[in-house]
């Protein structure tokens, strides 16, 4: 019996696996255990009673905010150029949107605690 290609019973159909409602309990998961270590964290040091940031710290995670944002910025730039001149010149083939934007969040988000780190230990 052949299966109709516009019906949404399809085996193998990349929402119907069984893989893709784990990975979504595991991300929300992920995302409830990092919320509560913020609030710990928070509770914590509130009942310490010391200020959570001073003015030195506000001033590195601004600078190591906005270098990370020009990083980030510069790195999405450079791989849409990269896409198009591979499409347009080379005939490579679509490329599709997860990948990049996984590589984007990954150099925002370690360009921001390298920057963190470095800028700490640097002083002003």
């Amino acid at each position: 019996m052949e299966r109709n290609k516009d019906s949404g019973d399809q085996k193998g159909d990349g929402m119907t696996d069984l893989m893709w409602p784990i990975a979504s309990v595991g991300i929300v998961a992920i995302i409830v255990l990092i919320a509560i270590l913020l609030l710990w964290k928070i509770y914590k040091e509130r009942k310490s009673g010391f200020p959570m940031q001073d003015e030195r710290t506000s001033k590195i995670i601004g600078k190591a905010a906005t270098y990370s944002l020009y990083i980030g910025s510069y790195f999405i730039i450079a791989v849409l150029f990269v896409l198009l001149i591979g499409k347009e010149f080379y005939g490579l083939p679509d490329v599709e949107a997860g990948y990049p934007l996984i590589a984007a969040l990954l150099v925002y988000n370690v360009s921001f605690l390298v920057l963190r780190w470095y800028l700490g230990r640097k002083g002003e």
